[in-house]
Formats: structure tokens, sequence, C-alpha cells
């Protein structure tokens, strides 16, 4: 038996935990929010240093006593560094959209959507390195002048824990978020730094899924990491035929599969994922957002909504939500605004436009989880994370629209949780113990499991209902 951490570094906090490396158990846990100067006054751009010391009260009080090895995982993001290690401005993170007019200039410098997919597997967009990296030169020429090497959070940390060595590194799946490294050829483009920042920057040395950043001085082993999100699909044990959809404000669907898959109008990132294989990743502007501005119109909460929602019946008594209340990304109508259809008499109440908001946010991300099948995507489980994934109304819903079982874990750390299993697969490896293709098996969280019932074939005229709609308003959207 061994023990091993897993760390991850949120937008507002450091969560640690520490594992049994054979069964994957908990063993001990650590948190601390990140200080006040960690905070985002200018969104889209924080502290970095507050991260250390967020990391340090987290694993106070004796929590790494015992630990062998520990993985890092981090949210996305840029650190521009100088020569000399320095940064020369805070780091940048998030969707800053901030980054729209840079992250155009881009796609058209390079040819268009086509031309960047082909090169990259993904159209630039404010969330990526490359477009943060292409606004510094654009905003602040001076510090972008002085750019010397480019990190990831995750990067930046592990650096840190190592003693800041001559060698830095990072992992496929972070590498393949950058916008510069592209995971169909395993390799950087270089030349597409230099159009983003004017001028060359080292690059981390790219490692694979088991292989060690280095050892500490207190022979303390630091495994490649990642990001928070490719760790959470580690954490949770997705593999090949499991996808994941995301309910945050805006929605994500991303399924695990054994090749790059990609779209030539961007609709595709093709990311690497933490385990070996690949992640191919779909985004939707609109999620919760759809239902929170659903709910404060009928002067209720979330819970509220789905209370009301499962008042009315499959197909809302005809009621029709597209939810593009900010636009949407897929399909690619950014200037489009949410359209509410089918209004009669017996149609307009409260509960009727409740389950709307509900069938509407999942048959968007229904289109995108269609984009990933109509790749050749295998989806045989779906994985519904987000608190609205808890929402009755949702969990009634889901596997009639997305036409397969649906999982929904128990809250946990799947991050951290995956940062460990990562720890623990690189350990394993040094020890002999495991082989380098594949990572410890550890237990599945526990979850509840919905599966499609006798009501599919009335979910799936819902789900044509929209489809009509959608073609009907927006044609030829896809």
């Amino acid at each position: 038996m061994g023990i091993v951490a897993g760390l991850d570094s949120s937008s507002t906090f450091t969560r640690i935990v520490v594992c049994d490396t054979d069964t994957g158990a908990v063993l001990r846990q650590g948190y601390a929010p990140h200080p006040p100067s960690a905070g985002e006054p200018v969104p889209g751009e924080t502290d970095a240093q507050a991260w250390l010391l967020s990391l340090g009260e987290a694993a106070g009080g004796g929590l790494l006593e015992g630990v062998q090895a520990i993985g890092v995982s981090a949210r996305r993001g840029l650190l521009a560094l100088d020569a000399q290690g320095g940064l020369v401005a805070p780091a940048l993170v998030g969707n800053d959209r901030r980054g729209q007019v840079a992250a155009a200039d881009l796609v058209e410098a390079l040819g268009g959507k086509s031309a960047w997919t082909a090169a990259v597997g993904s159209v630039p967009h404010p969330a990526q390195p490359i477009v943060k990296l292409a606004w510094l030169a654009r905003t602040d020429p001076e510090a972008a002048r002085r750019v010397a090497v480019l990190m990831s959070p995750h990067d930046w940390l592990v650096w840190q824990l190592l003693g800041r060595p001559a060698r830095r590194t990072t992992d496929r799946a972070d590498a393949s978020g950058t916008g510069y490294w592209s995971a169909a050829t395993g390799s950087y483009r270089p030349d597409l730094v230099e159009l983003a920042l004017g001028h060359q920057a080292l690059l981390p040395e790219v490692l694979g899924p088991c292989e060690a950043a280095g050892m500490t001085p207190e022979g303390l082993l630091i495994s490649a990491g990642t990001g928070e999100t490719t760790a959470a699909v580690l954490g949770l044990g997705l593999g090949p035929g499991d996808a994941v959809v995301s309910l945050g404000a805006t929605g994500s669907v991303m399924a695990v599969h054994h090749e790059v898959v990609s779209e030539p109008n961007g609709m595709i990132t093709s990311l690497a994922d933490a385990g070996g294989m690949h992640l191919p990743v779909v985004n939707t502007s609109n999620a919760v957002r759809t239902l929170r501005g659903t709910a404060d119109m009928l002067g209720t909460d979330l819970e509220g909504l789905s209370a009301l929602a499962l008042k009315s019946t499959p197909g809302a008594h005809g009621l029709v939500l597209l939810p593009y209340l900010d636009g949407e990304r897929t399909p690619n109508l950014p200037h489009a605004a949410g359209t509410l259809s089918g209004l009669r008499r017996d149609s307009m109440k409260p509960e009727h436009l409740a389950r709307a908001a509900v069938e509407g946010m999942l048959c968007g991300l229904v289109d995108a989880l269609d984009v990933l099948r109509h790749r050749g995507v295998g989806i045989r489980r779906v994985f519904l994370l987000g608190a609205a994934a808890e929402l009755p109304a949702v969990q009634a819903a889901a596997p009639g629209l997305f036409g397969t079982q649906v999982v929904v874990p128990a809250p946990a750390d799947y991050a951290a949780l995956g940062a460990a299993r990562q720890a623990a697969w690189a350990l394993g490896v040094q020890q002999g113990a495991l082989a380098p293709h594949t990572p410890p098996v550890w237990p599945a969280p526990s979850a509840q499991v919905f599966e499609p019932g006798e009501d599919f074939a009335a979910w799936q005229a819902v789900r044509q209902q929209y489809v009509t709609t959608r073609e009907q308003l927006h044609p030829g959207a896809f």
C-alpha cells in the first residue's frame, strides 16, 4: 500500500485529497480558500502567488505526512514569464471576453476556421491561452516583449513544487487546450505562438499520462499534472463510450474517444485526455442560465422551477424554448436571442414555461452531443455534472432526451481525485507495479443511475418538436 495526494487549485480555493494507492479511498482532506488577493478585481486576471499561499494552508497540519507522490490539477489559463522566471503580468484565466477581437484576428490571420482546426484541432476562443497571449500583445506591448516562457496554471504549480528547475513540463491534456499544440500530431506549433505574441517563447515539455515531472529534494514524486476538467474525467474513471454533460451557466459536452475528432467549422475542440486517449469537446453558451432566467421570470428558484416543471407533461403543452439567451456557440448563432414558440391559451401557465425551459436547455445539449455522434463518437452513457443535475425535473427528462443511460455522480472533489489517481499511476510505473498504459483501477463513484423508460417515444417526440422549431427559426443552423 502507498499513499498519494491530489491537489486541485480551482478558481476560489485549493482542495487536497490524500488517497490509498490501491483502493483510491480518501484518507484525509485539506481545504483553503484563495486569499483575497487571488480574486479577480480585473475580470480574467488573478494573482498566481496567492495560489501558493492557499496550497500551503490547505496542506498544513501534517496533511501530507507519508505521501509518496502528488498530482496537480488547476483551471485553464496562461502565465507569461520573463527570462528570469518572473511573471510579466497577472495570470490570465477564465473565458475573458476581452479577447474576442484578438480571437477573431487570429482566425483571420491563419486563413479561417478550417485552417485552425487542421493545425491544432480547435478554433481560437477567449478561454484559450493563445488568445490571451494575443490580447496581451495587443494591450500591453511592453510586457509582451519581455515574455520568454509560457506556462499553464498547473504547469506553474508543478514547477514551483519542484523548486523552479530548469526543466518545465506540462501534459497532453493541458497542451491540447493552448491553441498552439496539436493532439493529432502530438507537437507544438511555434509559428502560432509567434503569430499571437510577435516572437517565439519557450514551451513546456509535454509528458505522457504516467510520466513524472520530477522529484522534490525530499524524494516526493510529482506527476505530470493536468487541467481541472481532464482531472475530473480521470477521477470519475471514464472510458470510451462515456460522455460528460456539464451543467454550468454555459454547457459543455465531452466524450472519451480512441482517436482525434475534429469538425471544420470549429464546433468541436479536439483535446487530449489525461489517460492517453482523446476528449473531443462541444460547448454551448446557454445551460443553467436558461433555468435561472426562467426561474427569475416566474418568481422562484431552481428548486421551485423544477417542482413547477413536474406539474406539466413532456412537450410542455406545445411550448418550445430555444435557449439562445446569450446567442449560441453550438449551433453558431452568436447574435441570436431566445425564442418561445407554441403559445396558446391553455399553454400559458407557469408549469408549462418551466417545463419548456428544462426541455429547451437539455435539447440544446443534445444538439451538442449529436455533433459528436455524427462524427463517429459512440456514447453508451452520459454523466451529468453540476448542481442542476440534482433537480428532479432534469433527471426525469434527461434519459429520454439524451437517448441513453444517465449517471449523476454523488458530489465529490473529482478533479483532486483525478490528480491523486494520476499520482498513483506515475508512482506505480516508477515502482514497476503498474503498466504505462493502464491507470490504477479505483472503484467507480457512488451515483444515481437513470434509464430511458417506457415513455422513451414521447421524449423523442419532444426532441423532434425542438428540432423542427429550431429549423423553422434558424434554417441550416447545423
